[in-house]
């Protein structure tokens, strides 16, 4: 446990309104009030409270952007004490930092879990000491470990991309199409290809030539030599993540390549700056926001601060939150850029 609190860095913030952030009423930690109100002053300063992040090691460029974007979000707040624990991905160091959380009564804590069903326990010990949990982009396994859930739409980017194809090679049902999966065991993935199918699906579009990589640049290229090697011909690619990305395009470049079009996911500034350029075969990457944990720092803040999303008429926060997969392009991409990770 001593380690543990080791780890903990205690981070003094600053502040600026996040309109259209949800909030509501908790009886968790000593800064709640003592119910949920429609304010349309979130901004406001109000009363100083403690929330503790713990999220996975920033082995990866989104997640990277995870943790930097935690930080950089409390930091806008004069009434937010932020505590961070060391990023790990080691399950039961990240429930020990729980428990560490738990013990000091901060109150509310963001959780971006290593594994979800490992820390459902840990969470919901948090839920029934009266610390609500924000759970960020991978879910427990119970709904009572978290108050909010925050995901982004794995599905809806294998949709997204679907679609983004029908709509370029529609009139052409004999395409070759191609996929660059990530880790295949992850549910993440097999959602993303799911959604893939579905939105080829529409116009008649189907998978030809699939491989699965690592989400990292050595395992992307590796997988997609492989994949150009057994495939003379391809007319479109989806890439499930821009990270390993970097390692497909090299791979593509090395084999001179370029009689179809690629289409990433999640939405790194590489892969926009390549959009926005439109000097490679990628041209469009469908968002997976690096912003969620972020987006659960404010949402803390003002659920435990007894305030609510002001632009609905509901006071009470909603359970479930997921983001939206839109597709980038180069009609588009300056929009994006400004929440764009690097790889």
């Amino acid at each position: 446990m001593l380690a543990a609190r080791k780890r903990l860095l205690v981070l003094t913030s600053a502040s600026l309104a996040i309109a259209g952030l949800i909030a509501g009423c908790t009886t968790g930690g000593g800064g709640g009030n003592a119910g949920p109100t429609n304010n349309s002053d979130n901004g406001a300063t109000g009363a100083q409270i403690t929330i503790g992040f713990s999220g996975p090691a920033a082995d990866h460029g989104w997640l990277g952007a995870i943790n930097a974007g935690a930080i950089a979000e409390a930091a806008k707040y004069p009434d937010v004490k932020l505590v961070v624990a060391e990023g790990t991905n080691d399950a039961n160091l990240q429930i020990s930092q729980v428990e560490t959380f738990i013990n000091d009564k901060v109150d509310a804590i963001v959780l971006l879990p290593t594994d979800g069903a490992a820390l459902t326990e840990v969470a919901t010990q948090a839920m029934n000491a009266g610390i609500p949990v924000i759970n960020v982009d991978r879910e427990f396994s119970s709904t009572f470990a978290a108050r909010v859930t925050i995901l982004g739409d794995n599905y809806g980017m294998g949709v997204s991309a679907g679609t983004y194809m029908c709509d370029q090679l529609g009139d052409k049902p004999d395409s070759i199409i191609a996929e660059i999966a990530g880790i295949d065991s992850l549910p993440l993935t097999q959602d993303r290809s799911r959604g893939f199918k579905d939105g080829l699906a529409a116009c008649g579009l189907k998978v030809s030539n699939r491989v699965a990589a690592d989400f990292t640049v050595a395992g992307g290229q590796a997988v997609t030599e492989q994949l150009l090697a057994s495939a003379p011909h391809i007319d479109a690619i989806w890439n499930h993540d821009d990270d390993q990305g970097v390692g497909v395009l090299s791979a593509i470049e090395a084999a001179g390549r370029s009689e179809f079009f690629m289409v990433g996911g999640a939405g790194s500034k590489n892969a926009m700056d390549a959009i926005k350029a439109g000097n490679t075969v990628l041209k469009a990457t469908i968002i997976y926001p690096s912003t969620q944990a972020a987006d659960g720092i404010a949402l803390a803040r003002l659920l435990v601060q007894g305030k609510s999303l002001s632009d609905i008429v509901e006071v009470e926060i909603p359970n479930r939150i997921v983001l939206s997969a839109p597709v980038v392009t180069k009609d588009n991409v300056d929009k994006y850029l400004p929440t764009a990770f690097a790889s």
